[in-house]
């Protein structure tokens, strides 16, 4: 599907908003990506952050169109915080559109519930890519990790057009070839919210990295739980899920073209910022 990403609104301020709109200005959801080829280990990603960043960034999925704009916590923009030796994210972070972890799912394996959110994923290749950009990925494995007794598993992966790409196809080679690196992803983890004050996060099956038939089968289950929720045989709660891909007649989440054009007219487009502007005297 050929689309592109339209910024609107100023980066670090409360406006900030990139939609998805395709060659027609026809602007369509965040989440509504093709899943991708499962037979074949390649899923999309919508990259949220790209690596080295702090601005957490993420899809919104309580918006209309779902479009990416920054975390918000009392009033305030959400940023990472540098956990020392690390600088940001430490990956490519982003999300698998059409996946869902369930919050009324108790998962076997983990005994917790969902987050609420599509699947996320950490991107390990060598090119830092651009927020909003969609990638194609070839899954290595997953993370399970517990946070404040949610599930909230996390995807490893690659660009499937990383030079590297083709000598990943398992977490046993991104440990022997990125040595420390899922430590690290561990630890990152585990105390990224620690400077917010609250608690280390903790992981199911003792922090170990499950392999990609595993994380195939997380993936598989929440694109289930996606399908269930945009037929209504969940619950959506706070979600929005209306989008201008279904037709009327066949979806009650049925958005027209005007109605996505007006969610994108309310927020301003970027204007010059003074963080732009040299000045001489």
């Amino acid at each position: 599907m050929s689309f592109t990403v339209e910024e609107r609104g100023n980066p670090n301020t409360l406006s900030y908003r990139l939609f998805f709109s395709k060659s027609n200005n026809w602007y369509i959801k965040a989440r509504v990506r093709k899943v991708a080829k499962m037979a074949r280990n390649i899923f999309n990603m919508v990259v949220e952050v790209p690596r080295w960043t702090n601005a957490k960034m993420e899809i919104a999925t309580k918006d209309l169109l779902n479009p990416i704009k920054q975390d918000v916590k009392k009033g305030k923009l959400r940023y990472v915080a540098n956990i020392f030796p690390h600088k940001g994210y430490i990956w490519n972070y982003g999300a698998i559109p059409q996946t869902w972890e369930d919050p009324a799912h108790k998962d076997d394996d983990t005994s917790c519930c969902g987050d609420n959110d599509p699947i996320d994923v950490c991107e390990i290749g060598s090119r830092v890519c651009s927020r909003g950009e969609v990638i194609k990925v070839k899954v290595l494995g997953v993370l399970a990790m517990i946070d404040e007794g949610e599930t909230d598993w996390k995807v490893i992966a690659i660009n499937v057009d990383d030079p590297e790409a083709s000598e990943f196809n398992s977490i046993s080679d991104v440990r022997r070839l990125k040595p420390g690196y899922l430590e690290a992803t561990v630890d990152w983890f585990r105390r990224y919210k620690v400077p917010d004050g609250k608690p280390e996060n903790c992981f199911a099956f003792n922090g170990e990295f499950k392999d990609k038939d595993f994380a195939i089968n997380v993936i598989k289950n929440t694109h289930t739980f996606w399908k269930n929720l945009i037929s209504q045989k969940s619950k959506a709660g706070e979600l929005n899920c209306k989008n201008t891909s279904v037709s009327e007649g066949n979806s009650p989440f049925c958005c027209s073209a005007d109605e996505a054009k007006a969610a994108v007219g309310e927020v301003t487009h970027k204007c010059n910022s003074m963080f732009d502007k040299w000045f001489y005297k």
